[in-house]
């Protein structure tokens, strides 16, 4: 198996006079845990479709451990969790896994795959009677059934409760220490952080940030003062060197600072503030962060 388990070339995809993609360089490594972020429309769906050979690409080329996708897919490579798509409302949960099996030369045994996604107890269940993290967790198990070197997950925690995201990701962090690689699209970036080896930003078409969530997130200076600041003169404030915004809820000032030193002085001196914390950047900060940089460039 070589180790480069994913590769995309100068790829570009348009949709009319859209252009969802524009020359996407990746390689994902084997055994990496990959977060694809960006906002809607950023070229995120149409990456992973063409990944899957779902859509082909204008230009470029993209391999999937040394093969095109159809290869990977036929040898069961890949296995696949979207964010939505048809099942067989009508079947029971172990009907449709024995189905999806069925299509496969080594599938894992239906039992098993039930029991990794945290099922077993739905298998006799139909999947219309089922609740949205439910299905959510069908779909997993339908996506390892394979036994696949590559699983793609596309918005996997989608409809469930804060529980069954925290089981989720428990099942997934037993797939990864059987060597598996990970790609998975989520808007819950703490997800992202936490779960990641490495965080792929995608903004109009392009990969505008690639690197750990830590480096992503020592990429933005500057820190945040949240403070209790009654009567706050919000003009002074926002008028103070290496304060780059101000925002209020209430008597809570939220100050973004390029300088929080200088800042806390003048807080400590000059006002009534109290309950002050001080906060390093999160990931949604500096996604946020990049984000707006690249806009102003476009």
């Amino acid at each position: 198996m070589t180790t480069s388990a994913v590769s995309l070339r100068g790829v570009t995809r348009k949709y009319g006079a859209v252009q969802a993609v524009a020359g996407v360089d990746l390689e994902i490594r084997a055994g990496e845990v990959v977060a694809l972020l960006g906002p809607n429309g950023a070229g995120k769906s149409t990456t992973i479709e063409m990944l899957l050979g779902l859509a082909r690409p204008d230009q470029g080329e993209v391999r999937v451990y040394g093969g095109s996708p159809a290869e990977a897919i036929a040898k069961g490579l890949v296995g696949v969790m979207l964010q939505s798509g048809g099942i067989i409302e009508d079947a029971k949960v172990g009907e449709l896994l024995n189905l999806v099996a069925g299509l496969h030369k080594e599938p894992m045994p239906v039992g098993e795959a039930l029991e990794r996604a945290g099922i077993a107890d739905l298998r006799d269940r139909k999947l219309k009677g089922l609740s949205g993290g439910q299905q959510q967790r069908v779909r997993f198990a339908m996506a390892i059934v394979p036994q696949p070197e590559l699983i793609v997950l596309d918005e996997p925690t989608t409809g469930m409760d804060v529980e069954s995201r925290r089981d989720f990701w428990a099942s997934m962090h037993a797939e990864t220490a059987r060597g598996r690689t990970v790609l998975f699209a989520t808007h819950y970036l703490e997800e992202a952080d936490a779960y990641a080896d490495r965080v792929v930003l995608m903004r109009n078409g392009k990969i505008v940030a690639d690197g750990t969530a830590a480096q992503i997130k020592a990429s933005v200076s500057g820190r945040t003062i949240r403070a209790t600041i009654p009567g706050a003169n919000l003009a002074a404030l926002a008028a103070l060197d290496g304060v780059r915004s101000v925002e209020t809820r209430g008597d809570v000032v939220l100050l973004q600072c390029a300088d929080s030193d200088a800042t806390l002085r003048y807080l400590l001196a000059s006002t009534r503030a109290h309950d002050i914390e001080v906060t390093s950047a999160d990931l949604e900060d500096a996604v946020l962060a990049i984000s707006a940089e690249q806009e102003a460039l476009a």
